[in-house]
């Protein structure tokens, strides 16, 4: 499908901006981010709320924000505990990601945030949105933002029937979102319609009815409300069968840090054996153990096998968690070995885990 031309997209540009702007003071949420100028608090809400919904957001923003006040705050903090701080909102590399930014402004720009978008875009991990997010809201820049949001209003009112998931979609955004932001209010324009896609032109059951834009908007009036924007299916996901070794002897439990460049990686789980299927075989568990040097009790009653699923983006993971007591504790060869380390289970509470291994210790060690 092609765009419209800008002949039919130019009748909606005169009221768009003012409409928002009109908008939004009367129906915006009360955000602390919203109360601010910082670019230090602005950047950790943005990197917090992306792909993140405000509400499941807005307790880690609290929560980053007071533990570590300022930038200089984040920079020294171990990135273990960074971690942990951020477990359960997925996307780990966007936290190391953060952690890293955190001292590249410190170490590079005397703990000040650079004050333009070219600039901030200079910043690991800050990409096009959040640089122009920090820029309009910390700075006053004119520079518009543009996210899922901003996408699905853009693409209606207009009638923009681009696919948003081919990047080369962005420059046509991109430069019609250039053309409405005014230069007057640029922060409080971005804000609204970010705003406005979040609580009015949602995707699903939009409030077209009592919509500001509704005698403008293309695929109301045309009726394509549910069919813009057009996004293109992803590839789907594959399955993984995870098959977790829970090595425990005494109060001891064993897990290991995941240094591999996959998923989760920083974090700490359990030993791993992958398979193709969803079974492990006992003597596969068997040989597994006394590959990482482990001696299975077996004076201990069996445990229950407990099966968690969790869905990732790209691929959902079939865990298996087998519970294990050993005869003595792993020798400190295999400890080397293996990565694996003792911890309690107070211990294993307060390392940083894929959400998968906190429910799963959550569920076992209450």
């Amino acid at each position: 499908m092609k765009s419209l031309p800008l002949s039919v997209l130019a009748p909606a540009h005169p009221y768009f901006a003012q409409a928002l702007l009109e908008w939004y003071p009367r129906h915006r949420r009360d955000l602390p981010w919203r109360h601010t100028r910082n670019p230090y608090a602005i950047w950790l809400s943005e990197v917090i709320l992306q792909q993140t919904r405000v509400k499941q957001g807005l307790p880690y923003y609290l929560d980053f924000i007071t533990t570590y006040p300022t930038v200089q705050d984040l920079a020294a903090a171990p990135e273990d505990e960074v971690l942990r701080h951020w477990q359960g909102l997925g996307y780990y590399s966007r936290a190391r990601n953060m952690h890293h930014t955190a001292q590249q402004v410190v170490r590079e720009y005397e703990g000040v945030f650079p004050d333009t978008y070219l600039d901030l875009l200079k910043l690991r991990g800050v990409g096009q949105y959040t640089a122009a997010a920090i820029a309009s809201f910390a700075f006053g820049e004119k520079v518009a933002v543009l996210d899922g949001n901003v996408y699905r209003v853009l693409s209606r009112v207009f009638g923009i029937t681009s696919d948003i998931a081919a990047p080369a979609t962005r420059k046509e955004f991109q430069a019609l979102a250039d053309t409405l932001i005014p230069a007057a209010a640029p922060d409080e324009f971005n804000q609204a319609i970010m705003e406005f896609g979040a609580i009015q032109c949602t995707p699903i059951k939009p409030d077209c009815l009592f919509c500001p834009l509704q005698s403008q908007c293309y695929a109301f009036q045309h009726g394509m409300v549910q069919e813009l924007p057009v996004k293109s299916k992803a590839k789907a996901g594959r399955t993984r069968y995870f098959h977790y070794i829970v090595l425990r002897h005494g109060d001891t439990l064993y897990l290991k840090k995941r240094t591999a460049k996959d998923i989760w990686q920083g974090l700490y789980d359990f030993a791993l054996t992958e398979t193709e299927a969803a079974e492990l075989p006992a003597v596969e568990l068997a040989a597994t153990v006394a590959d990482l040097g482990g001696s299975i009790a077996t004076d201990r009653a069996e445990e229950p096998v407990l099966a968690l699923r969790h869905v990732l983006s790209h691929q959902k993971v079939e865990a298996r968690f087998h519970p294990v007591w050993l005869k003595q504790p792993l020798p400190a060869a295999s400890l080397a070995a293996s990565g694996l380390a003792p911890f309690t289970a107070e211990e294993a509470h307060d390392l940083p885990k894929p959400v998968l291994i906190a429910n799963y210790i959550d569920k076992t060690w209450k």
